[in-house]
C-alpha cells in the first residue's frame, strides 16, 4: 500500500496522487509567447552589434541583474557544470567574466577551454546563448577591473579558496576579518594571483524570441573563417 502525504488543506494523500498532482501542476505552468518576433531583417550584421541592442533593451525594461549569465563548462572527462555568473564586459573580442582561478569554474576553463553562456531574459521572452572558445584576459585588464571593486569584494577574493570545502561559516568569517585588519577600508588591495577573467570568444551565437503555439524565432549567427554567416533554426 502506497504511504500518504498531506495535500491541499492538510488532507493525506496517497503518494501516488501527490506525484500525479504535481506533474499536473507542472504541466499546467504554460503561456504563450506573444509579445515581439524576431526577423534576419531585424538583425546587426554582427552579433556583438546585435547583442548590445538588446542589452540595452533589458537594461532600459528594468530587468533584474540583465548581465546575469548561466556559465557551463566540462571537466577533461566531460563531467557538465552550470552556474550563474555575471558579465564584465564584452566586445567584438568576446564576453568577459572574473573569477577565483582555482574555483570549479576556474579549473575546467583552464583544462577545457570551452564555454557556453545563456542570458534568460524572462520578462522579455528573450534568451542569448553563446558557445565558443575561453581564452583568458590579460592581467593588467584584470587589475583594472579589480581595482573597481568594492573593497569588502576586493578582500573576499582572498578570504575564499572558492569552492573548497570549508568547515563553517565562522571559518570564512574569521578570515575575513582578519584579513580586513590587513588591508583596512582605505588601503589598496592588491591583486591576488589565482583571481583573474575569462574571456569566452564565441563560435556561434543563438538568439531566442517566443513566438505564439511554440514557433519560436532563433536566429544563430555562426562564424565562418572571418564573417558571420546566419542561420534560422527550427523551433
Amino acid at each position: 500500500m502506497d504511504e500518504a502525504e498531506a495535500g491541499a488543506g492538510g488532507v493525506a494523500q496517497p503518494v501516488g496522487a501527490a506525484d500525479a498532482g504535481r506533474r499536473a501542476r507542472l504541466a499546467a505552468l504554460r503561456r504563450s509567447y506573444e509579445r515581439s518576433r524576431l526577423l534576419e531583417a531585424d538583425l546587426a550584421p554582427d552579433p556583438f552589434t546585435q547583442f548590445q541592442r538588446w542589452f540595452d533593451e533589458a537594461v532600459e525594461a528594468g530587468l533584474t541583474e540583465p548581465n546575469a549569465m548561466v556559465l557551463a563548462t566540462a571537466a577533461p572527462d566531460g563531467t557538465p557544470s552550470a552556474r550563474t555568473v555575471l558579465l564584465k564586459g564584452f566586445d567584438e573580442r568576446g564576453f568577459v567574466l572574473f573569477t577565483n582561478h582555482g574555483s570549479r569554474k576556474g579549473r575546467e576553463m583552464l583544462a577545457n577551454p570551452r564555454a557556453s553562456l545563456t542570458f534568460p531574459w524572462f520578462e522579455m521572452d528573450r534568451q542569448v546563448v553563446v558557445c565558443g572558445d575561453v581564452e583568458q584576459v590579460e592581467r593588467e585588464v584584470a587589475a583594472e577591473y579589480f581595482a573597481s571593486r568594492p573593497h569588502g569584494s576586493r578582500i573576499g577574493a582572498w578570504a575564499s579558496e572558492q569552492s573548497s570545502v570549508v568547515p563553517d561559516r565562522a571559518t570564512l568569517d574569521e578570515r575575513f576579518a582578519e584579513l580586513s585588519r590587513r588591508w583596512p577600508e582605505g588601503t589598496d588591495v592588491p591583486l591576488p594571483p589565482h583571481w583573474g577573467g575569462f574571456r569566452v570568444v564565441p563560435g556561434t551565437v543563438e538568439l531566442w524570441q517566443g513566438r505564439a503555439s511554440r514557433l519560436h524565432d532563433r536566429l544563430r549567427y555562426r562564424r565562418d573563417g572571418g564573417a558571420w554567416v546566419v542561420e534560422r533554426l527550427a523551433p
